[in-house]
């Protein structure tokens, strides 16, 4: 199993000393436009930042569920590897199987339509549930080996790029159906997953 599979994540985010909290106190993201003219750049997302890129961003999946559980509930980072902001909008459409052809999942709620923002070495977050069948028995589910994203570009212009989430060490596979939901992007590690673990 992998290593920190019950935690938040505690070795990843070096920018949020905000903990789960999402409070805004500490050194918070930044956030939308605050000045009247939004200088729009990147895509029209209503920040001065142009959207993230998916070639500009590192990845990385940490189970949430305790050792022995069915593995359910995944923590998706992602880490802007340049020295400026870039903008992640709603939520990532991911695919469970491969191919373009996979379904998409299905997002939790309304994705968040304030971007997010994440800083030059920062970080941000999505909630990811893949499996709800409970039963028992003898019944075979669809096995997934890694889990693909494709950002959604700001308002009016095209996706952006597909990141590749590889399992964590300790699984090959991962059982997948269609109770699968993703909570849109957040700025912290608890506000990502809070809804996710109540699935």
């Amino acid at each position: 199993m992998p290593s920190g599979s019950a935690s938040a994540g505690g070795s990843t985010s070096s920018a949020a000393p905000t903990g789960d909290s999402g409070t805004g106190s500490g050194t918070p993201t930044p956030t939308a436009t605050g000045s009247g003219d939004s200088g729009e750049t990147g895509g029209g997302n209503g920040t001065q930042y142009a959207d993230c890129e998916a070639d500009g961003l590192t990845t990385a999946v940490e189970l949430q569920d305790e050792r022995g559980q069915t593995p359910r509930h995944f923590l998706l980072t992602v880490t802007n590897k340049a020295k400026t902001s870039c903008v992640l909008n709603d939520a990532p459409q991911v695919r469970l199987k491969a191919g373009n052809d996979a379904p998409i999942v299905r997002t939790l709620g309304e994705p968040d339509s304030e971007p997010v923002v994440v800083e030059g070495g920062g970080k941000a977050y999505a909630g990811l549930y893949v499996f709800g069948n409970d039963e028992g028995g003898e019944a075979e589910y669809d096995q997934s080996d890694r889990f693909t994203a494709t950002l959604v570009a700001g308002e009016g212009t095209e996706l952006s790029g597909t990141l590749i989430f590889d399992l964590p060490d300790g699984l090959d596979t991962v059982s997948v159906d269609d109770a699968a939901r993703v909570n849109g992007w957040a700025g912290t590690e608890g506000l990502a997953m809070r809804p996710i673990t109540q699935l």
